[in-house]
């Protein structure tokens, strides 16, 4: 994609919404870096179901290491493989404690080290807990920056870096949530909502897809056979 183009493209996805957030509820850094973790693999919606009352109580390492490991399963048993997450929470919550005096800290290798936090994760956090601007590359923007062609890549590191060397200012804070968002609700995976994009004519994907009456009217019609020597029905 041309730099002018993707100025233009995030200028209109920056006009939509001006102040993009997170989708996942969180209180402070250390739930945040909780209901990232629980979120992979899984919605933000169930997460958020499954946390809404739990942070409500439990909202520091401390009070989650209090809680305990069974405790946790039975707040997040609804979110996928949680089993592992709430092993992985409980030990990143020790460790932060250890390690850290329970704070969040505010650098890419110590999150990293945190149990079942990589880099996506750790990305996250230093965007919103911290302003940092970062770009996490989850299944949403991946599509995304392939499909587009903003920033092509074969792995979420290779479109992240794409992502950072293409994103000038001012779009560079909030760029990966207008990402993401663009892909979840309309540059879905099976069916891009062509119809409806607000930067589909800078998008390299083709073809665009129709709204969903054209296309069943494209279904319905009759089919004739052509003669491919005439062109003729």
């Amino acid at each position: 994609m041309k730099k002018a183009d993707v100025i233009e493209f995030y200028a209109r996805l920056a006009e939509a919404d001006p102040h993009p957030e997170t989708e996942l509820e969180f209180v402070n850094p250390y739930t945040l870096v909780v209901a990232v973790a629980l979120s992979a693999q899984a919605t933000d919606v169930g997460v958020n179901k499954a946390t809404r009352a739990l942070f409500r109580d439990v909202d520091t390492p401390e009070k989650m290491v209090a809680l305990g490991l069974e405790d946790l399963k039975r707040h997040i048993k609804t979110i996928g493989l949680y089993n592992t997450k709430a092993k992985n929470v409980i030990a990143l919550s020790q460790m932060l404690i250890d390690d850290y005096g329970g704070e969040v800290p505010n650098d890419r290798v110590a999150l990293e080290r945190l149990p079942g936090v990589g880099r996506k994760t750790a990305n996250v956090v230093l965007n919103v807990a911290f302003g940092a601007e970062t770009f996490a590359v989850d299944t949403h923007i991946f599509r995304v920056g392939n499909r587009t062609g903003l920033a092509r890549g074969k792995t979420p590191l290779a479109v992240e870096l794409k992502l950072d060397k293409a994103t000038p200012q001012p779009f560079r804070l909030h760029a990966h949530h207008w990402l993401i968002l663009h892909g979840r609700y309309v540059c879905k995976a099976r069916t891009p909502e062509c119809w409806r994009c607000i930067v589909s004519d800078l998008c390299a994907y083709k073809p665009k897809t129709p709204p969903p009456k054209s296309r069943a009217l494209a279904s319905s019609a009759p089919q004739t056979d052509i003669d491919p020597a005439t062109g003729e029905a």
